[in-house]
């Protein structure tokens, strides 16, 4: 797995911009490319494989064990020329404020992977410096093999670059230069989904034309080349074979792992997509539902006047059709968002906050089953119960357990919540959900 991980020293670096335009400039060159992404995030995948055409999945250390990463990894780069790994946060960031665990860091040091870091060089001289060192020498093998340097002007570059091969022996492979017609837009979650952005091919493309001319391509590819053979071993799926799953997936549900699309196919699943925008009642035949995560706010008129479709889900759901929703699908599956009608099966209401109320990794009790599970939330929405319901998942924070609160609910044969979870973290979940 020829492989290299580009990160920043923190968010808003622009390592975004440049994964992306690197991973254009290599399709540009008829190189089949993969890419990840570290940590839970879904928006810059899309990015990776709808823009780009890129092969994407998530790597994340808190929901899998290091051989399992690995195995999503040699999975997912199987028959790529090249991978290239989008770092999250800062390099060293974590699952807290004072631990590198989760980090792009521990990624690139389970997955025996070099590291090209990002810096932004604007208003910054000598500084830079300063700053690499600090990255270099803050673990003892650090990893990163090379730098780029962000806004940064080829005067400066041909200055700055000397001095960091000079200084630390690493390689620079080149600049960015500030690319304002490149900026994409940001909505609460971050980068707006790859679907809504009319016109960022073009920006990105202009963004890998830069890259073809300031960023020294073939000695990146060579150091992606030098990255080491990794041991895998394969993972199991349960079987389910002839399950007919119904998958939410349009501008409003589109919060996907892809690598629980593949579980769920690998475990003998047909995965039936519908709109719960644009259809009229769910596809006939149906086993299952699973309603992921994405944006229902705000389409909620639009999801509310379809009265049809909420109608045939609801009638599925009190049939005891078994369904899996979590976030934007469960938020759907109650009564309403603000003002607006949901399908009214979960007993619960829906209002969209100024604010994030959570962020971050979390452990998720079934209070049920007593079992608990890795996963991540990041919502603006609260919930409240409506009746007698109750929530019987409790969801802890990941770094400091005592820290919990209510977040989920059986109903009939399915499971709401706002948590995200990963079937391979616990791969007898899936048939818990729809057996």
């Amino acid at each position: 797995m020829d492989r290299i991980m580009i990160s920043g020293v923190s968010s808003g670096c622009g390592k975004t911009t440049v994964v992306c335009a690197v991973l254009q400039a290599l399709v540009n060159r008829g190189l089949k490319t993969g890419a990840f992404k570290c940590g839970p995030d879904y928006i810059d995948p899309m990015f990776h494989s709808r823009i780009i055409g890129a092969k994407s999945a998530n790597l994340d250390l808190h929901f899998f064990s290091e051989n399992t990463l690995r195995f999503l990894l040699a999975k997912n780069a199987a028959g790529c020329d090249v991978s290239v790994i989008e770092g999250a946060m800062g390099f060293y960031d974590g699952a807290g404020l004072t631990t590198w665990k989760t980090s792009a860091y521990e990624l690139a040091l389970v997955t025996k992977t070099p590291v090209v870091l990002v810096v932004n060089a604007r208003g910054a001289a000598l500084s830079v410096l300063a700053v690499i060192e600090g990255f270099l020498r803050f673990r003892p093998e650090s990893g990163i093999r090379g730098v780029i340097l962000n806004q940064c002007t080829a005067m400066t570059y041909a200055s700055l670059s000397a001095a960091i091969e000079e200084r630390f022996g690493i390689r620079c492979f080149g600049f960015l230069p500030r690319l304002d017609e490149c900026v994409l837009e940001s909505r609460h979650l971050g980068l707006v989904p790859a679907e809504e952005v009319e016109d960022a091919l073009p920006r990105i493309q202009e963004a890998a034309r830069q890259v073809a001319d300031t960023l020294d391509l073939p000695m990146i590819l060579e150091l992606a080349r030098r990255a080491p053979v990794l041991p895998v071993a394969p993972r199991k799926y349960p079987r389910m074979d002839g399950f007919r799953m119904g998958l939410a997936r349009d501008k409003a549900f589109s919060f996907y792992y892809r690598a629980n699309l593949d579980a769920l196919e690998g475990a003998g699943v047909e995965l039936v997509p519908f709109s719960p925008l644009e259809d009229g009642e769910l596809p006939k035949g149906l086993d299952g539902l699973y309603l992921g995560g994405g944006f229902p706010e705000v389409f909620k008129v639009r999801l509310s006047a379809n009265i049809s479709m909420r109608q045939s889900i609801r009638t599925a759901l009190e049939s005891g059709m078994p369904c899996y929703a979590e976030c934007g699908g469960m938020m759907y599956l109650s009564e309403s968002i603000d003002s607006a009608e949901m399908v009214g099966f979960l007993p619960q209401v829906c209002r969209m906050t100024d604010r994030l109320q959570r962020f971050g990794y979390v452990l998720v009790a079934d209070l049920k089953t007593g079992r608990t599970y890795p996963a991540h939330e990041f919502h603006h929405a609260a919930t409240e119960a409506t009746g007698e319901a109750a929530y019987d998942f409790e969801i802890r924070k990941a770094s400091r357990p005592e820290l919990c609160w209510p977040g989920g609910m059986h109903k009939g044969n399915t499971t709401a919540g706002f948590a995200h979870l990963h079937f391979l973290s616990h791969p007898e979940w899936m048939e818990r959900l729809w057996r």
